[in-house]
């Protein structure tokens, strides 16, 4: 079947990057792209005329949150509440358990997916909290989530995360991590289980990645591990590492080393590695707030930083800098970790962000963060077919409507679109050249019915803090509302 999409602004892609196209075409057959330009005079079997819309290339999200919404509660927490709302290590020893149901995370993961696809997300690699889980992700959840996936029309790289660590508040208030090794050994098992799982698939929207969790929730047995497998399958994998100094700190009292030191001791430089968030390393005002090297080792390895603008920011954090890890060959591309996965928002906020980490107004241009949510991604991934708008690419597209007047007035279309917009501006998109979000709908989705089912969930998360918490206290306490609640007859 080939279907041609009409549009005022298409960003196309001609001699190795993107370029604006004006009164454009974009043609495709099954799932690949079979023409940009302005004048197709070819058959077609379906056609659709977008009128004032900006068509880009799928956006893609590297470390996407499929998760309920937890930032929301712990982005505010004071330091006094416990160290980011962890598992207290009496829970960890006595109490832990799963707080949903397979079938109710199976509904979380569906709520998610929905929500990539309707922010305009067409390519992902998930991201989940084990806060509120017994351990870590088990392959079974995995399987399932891959079905819905598939369902959904998204395309993602998937895997179970797996930690043989936690950490935890200690009993004087402090934070550590707690190990039980076993349960790791039995994580990697899985994740190379469900490597095996997704190569039977044999599906092209379903690629087995591994996903350890963060570095210090791993022995250095553990990532050796993943690395050998990472080599031995040629796989990617994502490992959270240099995003704070209490991760720098822990690794140093359990390795005797820093974090990225450890990437290349355990052997995963050597990996198809990607790595979120990129922060903390020499140039950090909080390390030795200069370049030392850390950036050409990462550059030399060919690591790929998977940059959250937006989440850094909610938790009081920011890249130093996305013009410096260009310049020293970083392959830069981004993710969500939170809600909402809005990478519009997030690279608008990215854009300003630079400007005040560099001191100057040109840091770091609209166009840089585009081609980063775009063929960023794709070279993370090792994909030249995706992130592009050019023939003989993936149909993986998204068009984002720009005729509303509280968009303002336009001048160039992407950068007026960044500054202006967010990503709920999204209509269509098509991944693989299946439609997966038409006229803002997904398609067989009670979004109603799981909006209702997706709050419900959350409020017993969020009930469920208490017990990990290490005084016991009530979600009140841990989570004071902006204002005090309205009383009827006070003066």
């Amino acid at each position: 079947m080939r279907t041609r999409w009409r549009a005022a602004h298409i960003l196309a892609h001609r001699d190795g990057g993107h370029a604006l196209l004006r009164d454009g075409e974009i043609v495709w057959e099954g799932d690949t792209i079979a023409y940009v330009g302005t004048r197709y005079d070819g058959p077609v079997d379906a056609e659709l005329d977008l009128g004032e819309a900006l068509v880009m290339p799928g956006l893609i999200d590297l470390d996407a949150l499929t998760d309920i919404h937890h930032l929301v509660l712990d982005s505010w927490a004071p330091q006094e509440t416990g160290g980011g709302l962890l598992w207290s290590r009496a829970y960890f020893t006595d109490r832990r358990h799963d707080v949903f149901t397979p079938a109710e995370r199976a509904t979380v993961r569906e709520y998610a997916l929905v929500q990539l696809a309707l922010h305009g997300i067409t390519t992902y690699m998930p991201i989940a909290s084990e806060v509120h889980s017994a351990w870590a992700e088990p392959y079974d959840e995995l399987v399932d989530m891959a079905r819905t996936s598939r369902r959904i029309g998204l395309r993602g790289y998937l895997g179970p995360a797996y930690r043989s660590g936690v950490n935890v508040t200690l009993p004087d208030g402090s934070r550590g991590v707690e190990f039980d090794e076993e349960l790791g050994r039995e994580g990697l098992r899985d994740a190379e289980r469900f490597l095996d799982h997704t190569a039977a698939l044999a599906d092209p929207l379903v690629n087995g990645v591994l996903l350890p969790c963060r570095i210090e929730t791993l022995t250095e047995q553990l990532l050796r591990e993943t690395a050998r497998i990472a080599r031995r399958r040629d796989v990617l994998v994502r490992l959270h590492c240099l995003q704070g100094m209490h991760e720098r700190d822990l690794v140093r009292e359990l390795h005797g080393t820093t974090p990225l030191r450890l990437l290349e001791r355990t052997g995963l430089l050597d990996t198809r590695l990607l790595v979120p968030h990129g922060i903390v390393i020499d140039r950090h005002p909080a390390v030795h707030g200069e370049d030392r090297g850390d950036l050409a080792t990462l550059a030399a390895a060919d690591v790929s930083v998977v940059h959250c603008p937006q989440t850094s920011l909610r938790y009081g954090q920011v890249l130093h800098s996305f013009d410096a890890c260009r310049r020293a060959g970083v392959n830069l591309c981004l993710g969500t970790d939170s809600f909402p996965p809005d990478l519009i928002r997030g690279m608008d906020l990215g854009v300003h962000l630079a400007k005040v980490v560099d001191g100057r107004p040109d840091a770091a241009p609209a166009e840089r963060y585009v081609e980063a949510a775009t063929l960023g991604g794709a070279r993370a991934l090792g994909r030249t077919d995706l992130g592009r708008l050019e023939a003989g690419a993936q149909a993986d597209l998204v068009a984002f409507r720009l005729d509303d007047i509280r968009d303002g007035v336009q001048d160039d279309p992407v950068r007026t679109f960044l500054l202006n917009g967010t990503a709920r501006q999204a209509t269509h998109s098509v991944v693989a050249g299946r439609p997966v979000m038409t006229d803002g709908r997904i398609p067989g989705t009670d979004l109603v019915n799981l909006r209702r089912r997706a709050q419900s969930l959350f409020d017993r998360m969020r009930e469920a803090y208490s017990e990990r918490d290490l005084h016991r206290r009530g979600t009140r306490e841990l989570f004071p509302p902006t204002f005090p609640p309205y009383e009827e007859g006070r003066p």
